[in-house]
């Protein structure tokens, strides 16, 4: 279940971001909110500094996806 779980976190990491519609967008998050609380679980069991590394990585991916959803706010 880790090993697969760590596979689609890899496969989302290498995932391009360009071109996408705003369905794909929406869809891209939920899923990276997904990964995220899944390998948070199996961190609070082990501690270990390698699946916080890979969080840190998604969430950062993630907020990228918002931002362009989001877009920029007017002041």
């Amino acid at each position: 279940m880790t090993q697969d779980l760590l596979t689609k976190a890899e496969e989302f990491e290498n995932r391009k971001l360009s071109h996408m519609s705003t369905s794909d967008r929406v869809a891209a998050s939920r899923e990276a909110k997904k990964l995220i609380l899944s390998i948070n679980e199996i961190y609070k069991k082990t501690k270990d500094a390698g699946l916080m590394d890979i969080m840190k990585r998604l969430t950062e991916k993630k907020r990228k996806i918002e931002k362009r959803l989001n877009g920029t706010p007017l002041v």
